[in-house]
């Protein structure tokens, strides 16, 4: 059964970084096609309008699929309760959505915001018919078919957008890529995946499951309403190209580093539901996960801090020279980002969802402190003094008051685990960094930075024998040796 889950873990990581790869990668270089050719206006617009699809979609799934992964023994009655409960959510959000967006166009000083609003806000509804769909696959550990549906929508809505830019779209570009991409998903995945609703209906699962769900959810309300909160700030205290240019230094942030913490979410929270009676089992996993995770994202978000100057003057212009120093904040208040995931989905495998929503409350009274600096100051200020709170203060609690209080792995075992990674990472950045004072064109600079940071983080792992290092590479071979196979069997069929 051991070897069993950790075959289908492997598995699930490998599939789901493909999907992330897919829908964030993909994503990703498209966006640097679209930076070329739209302004930061129009990205300062978009940016808006994603306040809403993401508060939107985290009220439309309100927890549930967090709960029926958590519940051994779903029922199709269950599936079939929370999609018409999604389904009618989205229609109310949307409905709403269309009356007030107009006034959201007032708040923001852009008249236009309010026929673009009205326009992406289907992405809501759309995002519903999938939410079940993803649930089963993520309960099994599949990732296989959302990696696919991935791939396609993310190539082709690419594609859509980048022409419709070069057409002279503008904004409606972006526009075009959202929904396109959103379409695409829930076409492919309905196609793909088994389930299907029928007309079934019980008050008594819904109350069962919102039992466990609504902390959940308004645990990730809050969280999604309080990180776009700082887009809310910008766009209305500052122009809108200021808050293109913190928009496009979020999204390449996300695009980097979203997909592995969404890895890491969709994958351990399954698999860690499935040992969550067994505390030494868990604890040994928890420990053994928060180092590989570590390992790839600590050199990844140091790195790229080191390197954004560079990276973005060679890939977008210096015309978003603005975005370069918030990417370098925003990556280094991350940090820990993957550790309190993997410490909230103990609470949520542990049923203490009270507990992630009282963490949630507390962090979002931190997060007050910088929301007033940026009013009252600048957004340099604003990003530094959150990125302070959520490594110095954020993340200890979370440690706390989950692994510590659950499975007695506290603070100083984080640090005695994570020590040499964090040394050789910060190290690394610092090469890094300095390299870029070479009085040598910017091209080669990258190049030398992102060389010279593999291999220096690559020959420190093995001379400081960090065990991280071979749980990766034992991974990334599994891996390869499960696509050999795969071809393999493919060429004899």
């Amino acid at each position: 059964m051991a070897d069993n889950l950790r075959q289908k873990t492997v598995s699930g990581l490998a599939w789901s970084f493909i999907d992330n790869l897919a829908n964030q990668g993909i994503t990703f270089l498209v966006g640097i096609i679209l930076a070329r050719l739209i302004t930061p206006d129009d990205y300062g617009m978009i940016g808006v309008i994603l306040i809403f699809i993401a508060l939107f979609n985290s009220i439309v799934d309100s927890g549930f699929s967090n709960a029926l992964i958590r519940k051994k023994e779903a029922t199709n009655l269950d599936y079939n309760t929370i999609f018409f409960v999604n389904l009618g959510v989205s229609l109310i959000l949307y409905v709403l959505l269309f009356v007030f967006s107009p006034y959201v166009g007032i708040f923001f000083h852009q008249s236009k915001l309010d026929i673009l609003l009205k326009v992406t806000g289907v992405i809501v509804i759309l995002n519903a018919f999938t939410i079940i769909q993803r649930t089963i696959l993520v309960k099994a550990i599949d990732f296989k078919t959302q990696a696919k549906a991935s791939l396609i929508s993310s190539i082709l809505s690419g594609a859509g957008g980048i022409a419709a830019a070069v057409a002279g779209w503008g904004v409606w570009s972006l526009v075009l890529q959202q929904i396109l991409r959103q379409f695409l998903y829930t076409l492919v995945l309905w196609i793909s995946a088994h389930w299907r609703p029928s007309f079934q209906f019980s008050f008594s699962s819904l109350k069962d499951l919102f039992g466990f769900g609504w902390k959940i959810a308004l645990s990730g309300i809050i969280t999604t309403l309080w990180r776009e909160l700082y887009q809310i700030v910008i766009g209305r205290y500052y122009s809108i190209a200021s808050l293109g240019q913190y928009t496009r230094a979020k999204q390449f942030s996300d695009g980097v580093t979203y997909g592995l913490l969404t890895v890491i979410q969709r994958v351990s929270f399954p698999s860690l539901s499935a040992i969550q009676d067994e505390k030494e089992r868990l604890k040994s996993v928890i420990r053994r996960i928060n180092k590989t995770t570590m390992y790839v994202m600590a050199p990844v978000l140091i790195g790229l801090a080191a390197c954004s100057k560079t990276l973005l003057e060679v890939l977008i212009g210096s015309q978003w020279g603005d975005a370069a120093e918030y990417l370098q904040i925003i990556c280094l208040g991350m940090i820990f980002s993957p550790l309190r995931i993997l410490d909230e989905n103990v609470l949520q495998v542990k049923k203490d969802s009270s507990m992630v929503l009282i963490l949630n409350i507390v962090g979002k009274a931190f997060a007050v402190v910088p929301i007033i600096l940026g009013i009252m100051y600048n957004i340099k200020i604003m990003l530094i003094a959150s990125a302070v709170i959520s490594v110095f203060i954020l993340t200890p609690l979370t440690i706390i008051f989950s692994t510590k209080k659950y499975l007695n792995y506290g603070v100083m075992d984080h640090v005695k685990d994570l020590g040499k990674i964090f040394t050789i990472s910060i190290i690394m950045g610092c090469i890094v960094y300095a390299l870029q004072l070479l009085p040598i064109p910017t091209i080669v600079i990258l190049t030398l930075q992102i060389l010279s940071g593999v291999l220096f983080y690559i020959v420190a792992s093995k001379l400081l024998k960090v065990d991280a290092y071979d749980d990766t590479k034992e991974i990334c071979l599994s891996y390869l040796k499960h696509i050999k196979k795969h071809i393999k069997n493919k060429k004899q069929f």
